[in-house]
Formats: structure tokens, sequence, C-alpha cells
């Protein structure tokens, strides 16, 4: 309806621009009453064209309102009978699956039912494996285990046992130990264990002739050496002696031996001048009573029983310095047994020389023996040769002479032939 109208002003407004141009066309009063004109004209036909309008537009919004209402209301009804359906759609499929949800709801208890109990089936059963199984370990632990104790404590008893025996033999070392302590810490006494240890060398290895025991070296003397061992003096068979005598300054070296674990280089040194000192006097206190040639050689010996003693002097460099002071020879449990072992040497050398002449006489005697029998045998020999030469002719002649006397004898058959020996 809008179109039409619009259509119609349109044509209304061209007719109206032909006119005023046909005006123009004409004159300007005329066109200007034209206008006039055309203006109240078009005044009337737009009021009349406006009231026209309104009306049309008031009658189609009626209508158009109209049928939006009958559409609302037609829309609103299958709306309306839609969602009546749909709600009985969806309380049939609500219900539907509801229905389903307890079918699975049921199955589910059934089937979780079973799987419990199939659970608890097999739960008992690897419970019951289990526990048969952890007896069964236990009583194998058990078992390792109490041997394993047994043995631990069979052990362990055994190492108590060697323990206490350990203990009793380390309280008799430490009894040994308290006495050795008592015997060092005493002068007398370590002078006589020094004389016991040079005593048992001296008899391990000479003879007991070959020494002598708390020798008197010189007869205007009343000194007496604690060994002298004896050396052969001459062709007249006289012998000289060899002083030999332990000294021990045993305070001295233990001072010195406390002096090295402090490690103060001031006492080391003052103890080691204290030492050297007595040693030194000792060596001339031997000097002094036993070195009296011809009874004794010209040197002596002084034993030092503990080898730390004897090295300890050798480093010292105090060997040389005694022996030519004062003729004495240092030597250590060691060093005896060589020196010991040497003298033992020249002994079987002398004892060797003694007896050349000896041999020597006695080679000759053989050697004119065994001319006498050189002698006697050539005789008898020559007696084997003429009895053998006799038994030959006898034995060559008289069988021939035999054989040619009994060739003309018939020879007699062999079951005819008698024995000439006896068989039985």
């Amino acid at each position: 309806m809008d179109t039409v109208y619009m259509i119609i002003g349109i044509v209304v407004i061209l007719l109206l621009l032909l006119v005023i141009y046909k005006l123009f066309s004409a004159g300007s009063d005329k066109a200007s009453e034209m206008m006039k004109r055309l203006a109240d004209t078009i005044s009337e036909s737009n009021g009349e064209l406006r009231h026209e309008v309104g009306r049309s537009v008031h009658e189609s919004v009626k209508d158009l309102g109209e049928m939006i209402g009958s559409n609302q209301k037609l829309s609103q009804d299958a709306q309306t009978a839609r969602i009546d359906d749909m709600s009985r759609s969806v309380s049939a499929q609500l219900k539907t699956l509801e229905n389903r949800f307890a079918t699975l709801e049921q199955t589910n208890e059934q089937k979780l039912e079973a799987m419990r109990t199939t659970m608890t089936g097999q739960l008992t059963s690897i419970r019951e494996d289990n526990n048969k199984k952890l007896e069964s370990i236990q009583k194998t632990v058990d078992e390792k285990l109490e041997s394993k104790m047994n043995e631990s404590f069979k052990l362990v008893s055994e190492r108590l046992e060697q323990v206490y025996k350990g203990l009793g033999e380390m309280q008799t070392v430490a009894a040994s130990v308290g006495d050795l302590k008592k015997v060092l810490s005493n002068v007398k006494t370590r002078g006589t264990l020094g004389e016991i240890q040079l005593g048992a060398i001296l008899s391990e290895i000479l003879s007991p002739e070959q020494y002598e025991t708390n020798a008197l070296i010189d007869p205007k003397s009343k000194a007496r050496v604690e060994f002298a061992v004896k050396l052969p003096g001459g062709d007249d068979g006289s012998t000289v002696l060899l002083p030999i005598d332990s000294k021990f300054p045993g305070d001295r070296f233990a001072a010195l031996q406390d002096a090295y674990e402090s490690g103060v280089q001031d006492e080391i040194t003052a103890a080691r001048k204290q030492l050297y000192d007595s040693v030194k006097k000792c060596a001339k206190d031997i000097h002094d009573k036993y070195i009296a040639p011809p009874y004794s050689t010209n040197f002596a010996i002084m034993f030092l029983p503990f080898e730390g003693l004897y090295a300890e002097v050798v480093s010292s460099g105090l060997v040389e310095q005694l022996r030519r002071d004062h003729s004495v020879s240092i030597t250590g449990p060691s060093t005896m047994a060589a020196l010991l072992n040497s003298l033992q040497m020249g002994f079987r050398t002398l004892a060797i020389q003694k007896r050349s002449n000896e041999v020597w006489a006695l080679l000759g005697s053989v050697k004119a023996e065994f001319g006498k029998f050189e002698k006697v045998l050539t005789t008898a020999q020559k007696q084997l040769r003429d009895a053998d030469s006799n038994l030959e002719a006898l034995i060559g002649t008289r069988t021939r002479e035999i054989n040619r006397k009994l060739k003309d004898v018939e020879a007699l058959p062999e079951t005819e032939q008698p024995a000439l020996t006896d068989d039985d």
C-alpha cells in the first residue's frame, strides 16, 4: 500500500514539474499565477494525501497488528503444542533413561557383587598362600638364624676363650716384663743378664775346654774376668787368654730412648753424651783389669747384650776410638757369634797343623808296608803262574794218553752202559 502511494506521489510531482516547465515557457505572469494555483493545489493535495496516507497507514498498522496477533496466537498455539509434544517426548525419554539407569545400576551392582565375591576369594587365597609362604620363610629364617646364632655364639665362645687365653698369656708376659724390668732396674742383675747371655753364646759355639768362666788373668792380680777364650800361645802348648766381659749401661740407654721419644734435641744430645761416657768408662775398666800380656792377649772384648745398644755405639764412631785408646773391641750378640765362629775355625786349623806330623809319619809307614805288600803280591803271582803251567801240562798230557788207551775199546749200547755215578 505504501508503495502505491509513493508511486502516485512521484507521478504527481512529475506532472507538476511538467506543468511548471510549460508555464515558464508561456510567461511569467501566468507562471506565477499557475504556481500559486499549483501551490494551493499541492497544499490541498498534500493535506488530502497526508490524511489519506495516515489513514492508510493506520489501517495498515491495524491490519498488520491483527495479522501479527493472529499469527502470534497461531504460533503460540503451535509452540505450545510443540512444547507439549516435546515435554511428552522428553518425559518418555527420561522414563526410558531412568529405566535404563535402573537396569544398568542393577547390572552394575550384580557385576560389582560378583567382582567383590571373586576378589574376596582371590584375596583370601592370596592371604592364605602368603601366610603359608611367610610361615615357610619364617621357619627357614628361624633355622638359619638359629644356625647362625649357634655358629656366632660358638665363634664368640672360641674368641672369648682365645681372649682369656691371650689375657692369661699377657698376664704372664706382663709378669715376665715386670720381672725383666726389676732385673734391668738393678745394676747387679743387669750385669748378670748380660753374663748369662754371653755364656749362652759361648756354650753354643765353643766347647767347654776352649774357654774359661770367671778366669784369673794375671796371677799377681785378684781381678777375674767373666769369660776368657783359650788361644794357643806357642810350640810348648801354653795358652793365652782372650778376656771377654759383658757391660750394660741400661740407665743411660733408657734415658737416651726417652729423649728420642720426647724429640727434644738438647735432651737427646745430653743423654747420648752420658751413654758414650759410660761406655768409655767401661772400656777403660776392662783395659786396666783384664789386659795383662803375656797372660792375655793385648786386646779384650766388651760384649753389649742388646743390638739396639750396640747399634747406637757403632753409629757414634766409638768402636775405633775404644780400640785405639783402650785396646777394647765392641761386639753385640750377632757380632759375638761371628767372632766366635772365626775363632772356632782357627782352632780347627791349629789342630790340623798339630796333627800334620803324625799324618806324615802314618803316610810313611803306609808307604813302607805297601812296598812289602807289592813284593809278597809279586811272589804270589809268580807261584800262581807256575801252578797254572803244571796244571796245564798235567791236564793236556795225561788226557791225551788216556784217550789213546781207550781208543780201541768198543762202546756199549746205551741200555747196557753201567752208571758211573749214583743218581741217588
